[in-house]
This record gives structure tokens, sequence and C-alpha cells, in this order.
């Protein structure tokens, strides 16, 4: 199970327990925001795509949407998510907890810089009801991410 590759990989931190394994589904940004009791920009969704033949993650703000010409613009191709399927298999976790921890090998992380407006912010971790609280810097520092790129819209 994805959520508990998150947590191992948390531990390495002492970070393990500030996992929130919620009650109610996490799935959405809508009803995450609801089970963690914040507002909807504050939820760290994490979009997977495709590029040259590798899956790639952005993890952005929860009220923004990716702009096509900004992302053709950073990563040289058109915007193309993966099917739940291919999530599964070539990031490591499900749609619903796809998050930026503990992702198979080869899977290249960015943070959009719609995240830096927050204090922190809550990314999966895994499953459909899990969620960790991270400051945009820590967000940076565990995920191990790539860079801060800026591909989105509407905020």
């Amino acid at each position: 199970m994805a959520i508990e590759r998150v947590k191992t990989y948390f531990r390495q931190y002492g970070m393990e327990e500030k996992i929130r394994e919620l009650d109610m589904s996490s799935a959405t940004v809508e009803l995450a925001a609801a089970a963690l009791s914040c507002e909807p920009a504050r939820i760290a969704k994490t979009l997977s795509f495709m590029v040259d033949g590798h899956a790639l993650l952005v993890v952005a703000a929860g009220d923004v949407k990716i702009d096509n010409h900004k992302y053709k613009g950073q990563f040289g191709v058109k915007a193309k998510m993966l099917s739940p399927e291919e999530a599964e298999s070539l990031v490591g976790h499900a749609v619903g907890g796809v998050c930026p921890f503990a992702v198979n090998e080869g899977v290249e992380v960015y943070l959009d810089v719609s995240l830096k407006r927050f204090e922190t912010v809550f990314p999966a971790c895994g499953s459909s009801n899990s969620a960790i609280e991270l400051t945009p810097e820590e967000l940076e520092k565990y995920s191990g991410c790539a860079g801060w790129v800026d591909v989105c819209k509407g905020y």
C-alpha cells in the first residue's frame, strides 16, 4: 500500500507522526479541504504528466489550473496527464493519493510557485484519506523536487 511507503519514507526524517490518516476521503481538493478544515487553495494537489516517455509530477495549489502555454514553455511539450492506471504504475501512487513522496525511481517532481503564497500546505501521502501539513520549504526538502516552476494560472 502506497501510504505505507510514504510512512517509511518519512520515518527516516522522524516525520512519520505528522501524517494524518483521515476518517473521510481526501481524494479531491474539495474533499481534502473539508476533511482538513482548510481553504481549498491550501491543498497541494499533485498532478501527473507524461513527458518524453517518463512520468513527471507538478505539485500545485488547490485553486489553480495548468496553463498550457506556460507548461509547454517549461517542459517543451503539451501537457498530457497520465491515466489513472498509468499514474499508479509509473508514479507508484493511485489517483486520489498521488503525492511527491516515495515515488518510483525516475519520476521528476516540480513544485509550482502557486504554493509559495501559503505558510503551510497539505499534500496527500499515498492514499485517498491522508495528508501532511508542510511549509513550502519543507515540501521542497521532502519531495526531493527538481525545482520550482511557474506553470499554473488562476490565482
